[in-house]
């Protein structure tokens, strides 16, 4: 987490971006890697005769399936972008951007900004859904902004200099009610 000036007023460009990463989970990538070669090291270095085959199967299938899940899911998450324009906000999670959330401001209630936003709260890193909470990307613990959608849902968002970004959003929101032409 950064810090950033509190209190100050900038215009802001037809575009904000920010992101948020989380080092950490490059090491669990790491994990993930390492199941994966011992599963190949394994397909590869053993004798393949009929007395040990299956157990030989289950343990070259379980390590390359835990690694690849494992690899996969850590590295979709190792950092978040967010992006605000003039008509809607999109969220893009890891290296190729999926999962993706895009969500028009004209569905956007009001932005808050959260000081803390933590893995434990939400169940882990992720893209997260609690009933009782509503929906998060959680890349790290730290600042976040949460919307407040017109259909009664929220949506959480951990991201660098969370503040700019809810001053950001809550400049564009036009105070209309759902469903009412601009």
């Amino acid at each position: 987490m950064r810090h950033h000036p509190h209190g100050k007023r900038t215009s802001h460009p037809d575009i904000w971006t920010g992101r948020a990463t989380n080092r950490v989970q490059w090491l669990l990538a790491l994990v993930g890697a390492a199941c994966l070669a011992l599963g190949i090291q394994l397909a590869v270095a053993s004798a393949w005769t009929d007395e040990g085959l299956a157990p030989l199967v289950m343990s070259v299938v379980g390590c390359i399936a835990a690694g690849l899940l494992v690899l996969f899911g850590t590295l979709a998450f190792v950092h978040v972008a967010l992006r605000v324009d003039k008509e809607c906000l999109e969220v893009r999670c890891g290296h190729i951007g999926v999962p993706r959330r895009r969500i028009p401001l004209s569905q956007v209630a009001g932005a808050e900004f959260v000081p803390h936003v933590t893995p434990r709260h939400w169940g882990g890193w992720g893209y997260r859904w609690r009933p009782e909470k509503g929906t998060a990307v959680v890349v790290r613990r730290g600042e976040g902004v949460e919307l407040r959608l017109w259909d009664g849902h929220t949506f959480t968002i951990t991201v660098d200099d969370a503040e700019a970004a809810v001053r950001v959003i809550k400049e564009r929101l036009r105070p209309t009610t759902p469903g009412a032409v601009r």
